[in-house]
């Protein structure tokens, strides 16, 4: 399985949050189009041996684009590579871009899966993360895609600033009154050089607070369990058959060519990512030249991914992977750093795998940190 992901660089307006490479000028819109196509034919020898099986449109904002713009892209996948019978095509979305009638001209597209950034159901909340659509617009795209979409996701923000407990419950629930099957949930976090950051240290916004966070995910989890949800990975729940397909070909170490400016690329053995410049994209495109730094991945980097990768999800990390993979010393060097966690019962051992547990869930980054291999080649 390997999958191809499209960085769509425009957005309408900059959330406060957010530190993903965009433009909000949109004057080079059709060029980018092309030359993301052009792209496309560019590394088709990449995949050359490999089977598309997920196409996955992220940004930025993808839902920018037109119909037309988005059928152009998907139609250059499939004239250069090797595409599924039934690949998983989603498209990022933001509700003030999704009226009725684009809704229905996407329907009758190849696209086949939606990932709303709703973010909250709740003004405030809206208003300081500087979003783009209100409360009203978010409720009404949702009940108009879910006539035309079976596979869709909604994004959600917790550990807002002065969301209380009852309002993040409200915001659930009104998420699990649509009926739909995944949901994202994402703790909101303060990222350097961002306009959130920048209120934060001037006083005219809260700091974010951990605790808050922390009780906010945990209602969640136990919210979306009772409601049919599983957590296959900390941030993402799905019912049964709509755990995302190109998420978790992220997770399990899968091959994927990234598209586009700032976009990151893995083949197994190295990484890629291609220049967050759109300017100076267009322009090595245009030139038939591949904006693209690339790294090979040493045996400890590799480890340290998969422990990082695994602990987030329900799949956890397989000990004698690590054996066969990296050798024993790693697998040595995992359990002794895994044995506080085991004792503090944040990690837990099932069979031959490491995994984390309901209390330690929220703090599998953190645990994770503390098993990777540092200075070890």
């Amino acid at each position: 399985m390997s999958g191809i992901y499209i960085h769509i660089p425009f957005c309408k307006q900059a959330c406060h949050y957010c530190d993903f490479h965009f433009s909000t000028s949109m004057g080079k819109k059709e060029a980018m189009v092309s030359a993301l196509q052009q792209e496309l034919m560019m590394r088709k020898d990449e995949f050359k041996d490999e089977v598309v099986e997920t196409i996955y449109f992220g940004g930025g904002t993808p839902s920018v684009l037109e119909t037309e713009e988005i059928q152009a892209i998907i139609n250059s996948v499939y004239d250069n590579y090797k595409v599924s019978e039934n690949p998983e095509i989603t498209l990022e979305a933001n509700p003030d871009d999704l009226s009725a009638e684009k809704i229905v001209a996407l329907s009758e597209s190849p696209v086949n899966r939606l990932s709303i950034g709703i973010q909250s159901f709740f003004e405030e909340d809206l208003k300081l993360m500087n979003r783009a659509h209100n409360a009203q617009e978010a409720e009404n795209c949702i009940q108009e895609a879910t006539t035309y979409f079976d596979n869709i996701s909604i994004d959600l923000i917790y550990g807002v600033p002065d969301m209380t407990n009852e309002r993040w419950k409200e915001n659930i629930q009104k998420a699990l009154s649509f009926g739909i099957p995944h949901i994202s949930s994402y703790a909101l976090t303060v990222e350097p050089q961002t306009a959130l950051a920048s209120f934060i240290k001037k006083g005219l916004i809260k700091n974010v607070d951990d605790e808050v966070a922390q009780a906010h995910f945990y209602i969640l989890s136990e919210t979306l369990a009772a409601a049919g949800f599983e957590s296959y990975e900390i941030s993402n729940f799905g019912k049964p058959g709509y755990f995302s397909r190109n998420n978790t070909a992220y997770w399990q170490q899968k091959k994927y060519i990234g598209i586009g400016p700032s976009a990151h690329s893995y083949d197994g053995i190295r990484r890629g990512w291609n220049i967050n410049n759109n300017p100076k994209y267009l322009k090595a495109i245009e030139q038939g030249e591949l904006p693209m730094e690339t790294e090979v991945l040493s045996v400890t980097d590799t480890y340290n991914e998969y422990v990082m990768t695994g602990l987030r999800t329900i799949w956890g990390v397989s000990l004698s992977r690590i054996e066969s993979d990296f050798g024993n010393k790693y697998r040595e060097y995992a359990l002794m750093q895994a044995e506080n966690h085991l004792k503090d019962e944040l990690l837990h051992i099932e069979g031959d795998t490491l995994l984390t547990t309901k209390k330690g869930r929220f703090l599998a980054d953190g645990l994770a940190s503390d098993l990777f291999m540092v200075n070890l080649q």
